[in-house]
């Protein structure tokens, strides 16, 4: 039986790392490392010519970093790939929300298990956001932060969101597809698919991932 291949591209800045991770990802039977790169600039290029699934993107690095790749290459895509899941050593509220507004569906830490980046990869590249939990309270404790000064966000008085469209929020940051989301609330796809589309034109959401970030801002997750 074939098994659909998640083509993956690994951009670390340490040789030692993409080495290690490409030994990991390799012994997945449904994920192809398809390139590494050393910094975000060789990211942006790879992307365009490999066309990956997902990218697996460290932040610290020289060049041109893992934020403003993740932004850059989210700008030229023309589809909902590659899903970017951000995998380094720091964990600030700010670099979490900094990496899910670039576009990032997905951010962990280097201290995670084999398992974890394996199922990472497959949870971003069925189109889920997936935030371990330390970034989770991360992101949930930059957001309640006082800024200087605070950037205007919308309201959820004035946001415009139906009910349903409220409960289709609460879904997607739990990480729910749209069919399972579709079980949940006994309505179609396709319905769903329009509930999504109305939300993200009233918050002015660009994608799940930034979806995922004003949804907290709200107070809706």
């Amino acid at each position: 039986m074939n098994i659909q291949q998640i083509r993956v591209l690994i951009v670390d800045d340490q040789r030692l790392m993409r080495e290690g991770l490409r030994i990991i990802l390799e012994d997945a039977d449904d994920i192809d490392v398809i390139g590494e790169a050393e910094n975000g600039m060789l990211a942006i290029q790879l992307a365009l010519e490999k066309e990956p699934d997902v990218i697996l993107m460290d932040i610290r690095m020289p060049v041109c970093d893992g934020i403003e790749a993740t932004e850059r290459i989210r700008k030229q895509a023309s589809s909902s790939r590659p899903r970017i899941l951000l995998l380094t050593t720091f964990d600030t509220p700010e670099m979490v929300i900094e990496g899910m507004r670039a576009g990032a569906a997905g951010y962990l830490l280097k201290d995670c298990s084999a398992e974890e980046v394996s199922g990472a990869i497959r949870t971003v590249a069925r189109g889920q956001i997936i935030l371990q939990a330390a970034s989770a309270a991360q992101l949930l404790a930059g957001l309640s932060a006082p800024a200087a000064p605070p950037l205007p966000t919308p309201q959820l008085e004035t946001s415009g969101l139906t009910t349903r469209e409220l409960d289709v929020v609460k879904l997607i940051v739990k990480g729910h597809n749209n069919t399972e989301i579709a079980s949940a609330l006994s309505v179609s796809d396709s319905t769903i698919k329009t509930h999504i589309n109305h939300i993200f034109a009233k918050l002015g959401a660009r994608d799940r991932a930034q979806l995922v970030v004003l949804a907290y801002q709200l107070g809706i997750a």
